[in-house]
């Protein structure tokens, strides 16, 4: 899911990014005032976007900045660099970074952190899968006794935690003690472990 997301808003970044660089291929660079500032508010914050008007060979343009912010990053009576489409003078942006490149920059950061999040999960998960196909061709089976059944309550989902069945075995080699723990399971299985020892595969 993560990596879907992430790959979604990346293709989308790339397609707002290409919608820019297509505008700017054909903007007309002028100067604007900025006559109003439009107050936005949205969960209780306020950010305000400036209404900025200017003049065109065909007459006077006004258009209110996609981008805002609070404190405003312009007063009344300001100039600002505009740039416009000639053949749709209402499409205008100010020449400023954010205001043309802001939306793809965000969506494209918060689509590379999704993708890394779920480009890792996969990773993992391929490696805990080929690291368990390897212990079930070749690992040494033990018999290891049964220590108990636990939560893991470093994992939580929707306030419940996985289960894990604990072992131990003592190295005759050694004497040395080894504990083991099974992967999560998210359902008690006290009724399903009936033996006083298991089989562990070790590497």
């Amino acid at each position: 899911t993560f990596l879907a997301i992430g790959i979604a808003l990346l293709l989308g970044a790339g397609a707002i990014g290409q919608h820019t660089r297509s505008f700017l291929s054909n903007a007309v660079s002028t100067d604007g005032i900025v006559v109003a500032l439009d107050a936005l508010s949205d969960r209780g914050s306020t950010t305000y976007r400036p209404i900025i008007r200017f003049q065109t060979p065909s007459g006077n343009v006004e258009f209110r900045s996609s981008s805002g912010s609070n404190p405003p990053s312009y007063t009344v009576g300001d100039t600002v660099p505009v740039l416009y489409s000639p053949d749709k003078p209402n499409d205008a942006r100010p020449d400023a970074f954010f205001s043309l490149w802001g939306a793809a920059t965000i969506t494209g950061g918060i689509g590379l952190v999704f993708f890394t999040i779920g480009a890792a999960m996969i990773g993992l998960a391929r490696r805990s899968s080929h690291r368990e196909a390897c212990l079930r061709t070749q690992g040494v089976p033990v018999q290891a006794r049964v220590q108990g059944i636990e939560e893991n309550e470093s994992i939580q989902v929707n306030g419940r935690s996985p289960y894990r069945i604990m072992a131990q075995w003592q190295d005759p080699a050694t004497s040395q003690i080894h504990l083991f723990h099974s992967g999560n399971i998210w359902f008690d299985p006290t009724e399903y472990v009936t033996r006083e020892h298991i089989t562990v595969l070790l590497d």
